[in-house]
C-alpha cells in the first residue's frame, strides 16, 4: 500500500505545485491581471478532466495488462518530452520569450495555448493518476476503501500549496524551481512503474481476478443521469466560488501566487474533510458557519476596499470553506459505489471545468461587474437550504425549528448581500469589464454644479476624478495634484530648468492612464506619453461618453501606447528608441493590486534606459494593505538613487498619495520645491534601510504586509533638513 500512497502524494504534489510556478511565469506577459490566474485555472482543470476521462476510459475498457502498457509508455514519452524542454530552452517547464503577446486582443486563448506547449503533457499524465492509480489499487487491494487515498493526494496538495508562497517563492529562484520540478517528475514516474508492476504481477492471479469483480449487485447500481448532474452542479458551483473569491481578493492586493493558493488550499481543505469521513460534514454546522461568513462579506462589500486585510481574509476565507463544504460534502453523500469510481471523478472533473469556464469565459461576456461571486454565495446557500429540507434530524419538534431557524438565517444573509451589492449601481453611469478588470464611472454632486465630477474605478479603487464646471475642470485631481510626489517633481524640473536658463518644455511619461489627470500638470511646451493596456480605459480617457477631458483639454502634445508598458518600452528599446523623459511616473495599479512584474529591478532598469541624464523616476506607492517603501529603497539602493518619500494628505480636493522620487540627483531629492511644499517630504537615507528586493525570478509580497513595521522604520532613517 506504501507504493501507492507515495505514488498519489507525489502526484498531487507536482500537481498542484506546478501551478502557482507557470502562473508566475505567465502573469508579467499578460499584464498581470487577476484573470491571468482564472485563465490558468481553466486550462489547468480541462487537463483534468482530460486526464479523469483518459483514466475512466483505460480503467473500464482495457485489461489491467494494457493498462500497464499504455500508461507506462505514456510516462516514458513525458519524461523524454521534460528532458528536450530542458536540453533547449534550459529548463523544463519555463516558456520561451516568444509567447510574449504584441497586442491586447485574444490574451486569454494565446495563455490557453502557451500552457498547453509549456505544461500540458506532464500536467495531464499527473491528473491521470488519482483516478487510475485508485483504480489499481482497488484490483491489488478490494477490502481497503480507496477513498482514503483521495483524502491523501487532497493532502499532497494541500501541503504544495502552502509551501509555494511561504517556502518556496521568498527563498528559490523560479529557473531552480523548474529544474526541482522536473526532478521530482522523474521520481514520481519511478512510483507509478513500481505500481504498474504490481498490477501487472496481481493481473496473472486468479484469485485476485475473482475477488476484483466480485461487487454487491447493489453496489453495482449505474449512476442515474440526475445523480450525475446533482455531481456536475455540486462541484461547479464549488468551482465558480474557488476563482470569484480569488479574483475578490487579488484585486485589492496583488495578482501573485500568495492570493492564488489561499484561496485554492482552502477549496482542497473541504475535498480532505469531506472525503475523509461523511460524519466530519455537519449541515447545521456549516450552514451556521456560511451564515455568519456571508454576513461578514456583507460588511467588507460596504465598506470598501479600506477594510483591515485581515478581515477581508476571514471573510472570504470562511465564506469559501463554508460554501466549498456545503458543496463538497452533499457531493461526498451523493457518491456511488467503488466500481463508478472513475466516472464520479470524471463528473467531478467536469464540473470543475464547467466553473472554469463560467467565470473566465462566459462571466465577462455576461456580467459587467464580477456578479458571480454574490451569485456563487446565494447558490451555496440555496444548496444549504435544500440539504436542509432532507436532513432526517429536523423532522419533528425542536429539530424542526432548528431546521427552520437555519432556512430563514440563510434566506436573510442572501437578502442582506443582495442589497449591498445592488447599492453601488445607484452612482453608475457606466460599468464594463474585459481581461483586465472593471470598470465603472461614477457620477457625484449632482444637485451642486460646484461638486458635479465623474469618478472612475478600476474595481474597487477610484483612478481618477475631474469636475464638471468649467473653472474647475481642468484641475489636476486625485493622486496628481501639483501637491502630490509628481506634481513635486514635475516642478522642480521647471524650476532647474529655469535656474540654468534651459528653454521651458519637459517630456514626460507615464506608466498607466487612469482618465488622464496627469495631462492637466503638463504645458504647452510639454509633451507627454502615456503607456496603458486596459483599452477600455484609453477610450474612456479620450472622451468616450463626454465624462472625461484631460487629454483633450490639455496644451501640451499627448501620446498614447496600448500595451503592456514593460513590453512596449523594452520594444522601444530593441528598436533604439531611448525616449529621454525628464520625469517617468509609474502609477500602474489595477485596483488597489500591484502588478509585481513592473516593479522588479529588471523593471527599473529598463526604466532609467529612457531617462534623460537627470531625468527622475516618480513611483507611486498608495496602497490600502501594503507598504512599498522597502521595495522602492531597494531599487534606489541597487541603482545608486536618492530617494524623497513624498506623502500628501489633501484637507479638501485630491485624494491622499505616497509618491518615492528616485533622482540621480542629490540637489533635486532636496530641491527648493520639495523644501517648500504643503505636502510631508522626506529625504530618506539608504544607510540603514530595510530592503525588500523584487527581480523577475523572485519577489513577494508577503513581507509587505507588516506595513506599521515599516512606516516606523521609514520615520526612523529620514534625513533632517540640514543633513547632506
Amino acid at each position: 500500500m506504501v507504493r501507492y500512497a507515495f505514488t498519489l502524494f507525489a502526484s498531487a504534489f507536482l500537481l498542484f505545485g506546478v501551478q502557482p510556478l507557470v502562473g508566475k511565469f505567465a502573469l508579467p506577459w499578460f499584464g498581470g491581471t487577476p484573470a491571468v490566474w482564472t485563465a490558468c485555472m481553466l486550462f489547468f482543470q480541462a487537463a483534468l478532466l482530460a486526464g479523469y476521462a483518459y483514466a475512466h476510459a483505460v480503467a473500464t475498457r482495457l485489461t489491467p495488462r494494457s493498462q500497464v502498457r499504455l500508461h507506462v509508455g505514456l510516462l516514458v514519452l513525458t519524461v523524454g518530452v521534460l528532458a528536450v524542454r530542458a536540453w533547449l530552452s534550459g529548463s523544463p517547464v519555463t516558456p520561451e520569450p516568444e509567447w510574449r503577446p504584441s497586442e491586447v486582443e485574444g490574451l486569454t486563448g494565446r495563455l490557453l495555448a502557451m500552457l498547453a506547449v509549456t505544461i500540458g503533457l506532464p500536467f495531464f499524465v499527473l491528473s491521470t493518476t488519482a483516478p487510475l492509480v485508485q483504480s489499481w489499487f482497488s484490483r491489488a487491494w478490494p477490502g481497503v476503501s480507496p477513498y482514503r487515498l483521495y483524502a491523501l493526494s487532497n493532502a499532497g496538495s494541500l501541503l504544495a500549496l502552502l509551501s509555494y508562497p511561504f517556502l518556496v517563492e521568498p527563498n528559490v529562484p523560479r529557473t531552480v524551481q523548474g529544474w526541482g520540478w522536473g526532478v521530482g517528475f522523474v521520481l514520481f514516474a519511478v512510483g507509478c512503474v513500481v505500481c504498474a508492476r504490481d498490477v501487472w504481477r496481481r493481473a496473472g492471479e486468479p484469485a485476485a481476478q475473482e475477488v476484483a469483480v466480485r461487487v454487491e449487485p447493489e453496489e453495482g447500481a449505474r449512476p442515474g443521469l440526475g445523480r450525475t448532474l446533482l455531481w456536475l452542479v455540486l462541484s461547479a458551483c464549488a468551482s465558480v466560488l474557488l476563482l470569484a473569491t480569488t479574483n475578490q481578493l487579488s484585486q485589492d492586493v496583488a495578482a501573485g501566487p500568495f492570493l492564488w493558493v489561499l484561496p485554492l488550499a482552502i477549496y482542497l481543505l473541504t475535498f480532505i474533510i469531506a472525503f475523509e469521513r461523511e460524519a466530519l460534514y455537519s449541515r447545521a454546522f456549516f450552514s451556521l458557519l456560511l451564515v455568519l461568513s456571508v454576513a461578514g462579506v456583507t460588511r467588507v462589500v460596504l465598506e470598501g476596499p479600506h477594510t483591515p486585510l485581515g478581515f477581508q481574509l476571514l471573510a472570504y476565507g470562511a465564506a469559501l470553506l463554508a460554501g466549498c463544504m456545503v458543496c463538497h460534502g452533499e457531493l461526498y453523500r451523493l457518491r456511488p459505489a467503488p466500481r463508478h469510481l472513475s466516472a464520479f471523478y470524471l463528473s467531478v472533473s467536469a464540473g470543475g471545468v464547467l466553473g472554469g469556464i463560467i467565470v473566465s469565459i462566459v462571466a465577462p461576456r455576461v456580467f459587467h461587474t464580477y456578479a458571480e461571486y454574490p451569485l456563487a454565495l446565494v447558490v451555496c446557500c440555496v444548496v444549504a437550504m435544500v440539504a436542509t429540507l432532507r436532513d432526517p434530524l429536523g423532522q419533528e419538534g425542536a429539530g424542526r425549528l432548528r431546521r427552520l431557524m437555519r432556512m430563514f438565517l440563510l434566506a436573510f444573509v442572501v437578502v442582506g448581500l443582495g442589497v449591498a451589492m445592488a447599492d453601488f449601481r445607484r452612482e453608475v453611469r457606466l460599468t464594463a469589464r474585459n481581461f483586465f478588470g472593471v470598470v465603472q464611472v461614477l457620477e457625484q454632486g449632482r444637485k451642486d454644479p460646484a461638486e458635479h465630477r465623474f469618478t472612475l474605478k478600476h474595481g474597487a479603487i477610484a483612478h481618477g476624478v475631474q469636475y464638471t464646471e468649467p473653472t474647475r475642470r481642468r484641475m489636476p485631481m486625485s493622486y496628481f495634484t501639483p501637491e502630490s510626489g509628481l506634481g513635486l517633481a514635475i516642478g522642480e524640473h521647471r524650476r532647474l530648468r529655469e535656474a540654468v536658463g534651459l528653454p521651458p518644455g519637459l517630456r514626460i511619461g507615464v506608466l498607466g492612464l487612469g482618465v488622464g489627470s496627469t495631462a492637466a500638470l503638463a504645458e504647452a511646451e510639454d509633451s507627454v506619453r502615456f503607456y496603458e493596456i486596459n483599452p477600455k480605459i484609453i477610450s474612456l480617457a479620450r472622451g468616450e461618453g463626454g465624462y472625461f477631458s484631460y487629454l483633450a483639454d490639455t496644451p501640451a502634445r499627448v501620446e498614447v501606447v496600448e500595451g503592456d508598458a514593460r513590453i512596449s518600452l523594452e520594444r522601444e528599446l530593441e528598436r533604439r528608441e531611448a525616449q529621454g523623459f525628464d520625469v517617468l511616473a509609474v502609477d500602474v495599479f489595477s485596483s488597489d493590486s500591484i502588478p509585481v512584474h513592473l516593479l522588479t529591478e529588471e523593471a527599473v532598469a529598463v526604466y532609467l534606459q529612457h531617462l534623460a541624464p537627470h531625468g527622475v523616476l516618480a513611483l507611486h506607492i498608495s496602497n490600502a494593505h501594503l507598504d512599498l517603501v522597502p521595495v522602492t529603497l531597494s531599487h534606489a539602493h541597487a541603482f545608486s538613487m536618492y530617494a524623497t518619500l513624498v506623502v500628501h494628505e489633501p484637507k479638501d480636493d485630491g485624494a491622499r498619495s505616497v509618491w518615492m522620487i528616485l533622482s540621480p540627483d542629490a540637489e533635486f531629492s532636496w530641491g527648493r520645491t520639495f523644501r517648500r511644499a504643503t505636502s510631508s517630504v522626506r529625504r530618506l537615507r539608504l544607510a540603514g534601510a530595510p530592503f525588500v528586493t523584487w527581480t523577475d525570478e523572485q519577489g513577494s509580497v508577503l513581507p509587505l504586509l507588516q506595513k506599521s513595521r515599516w512606516t516606523q522604520t521609514t520615520q526612523e532613517i529620514t534625513e533632517q533638513p540640514g543633513e547632506p
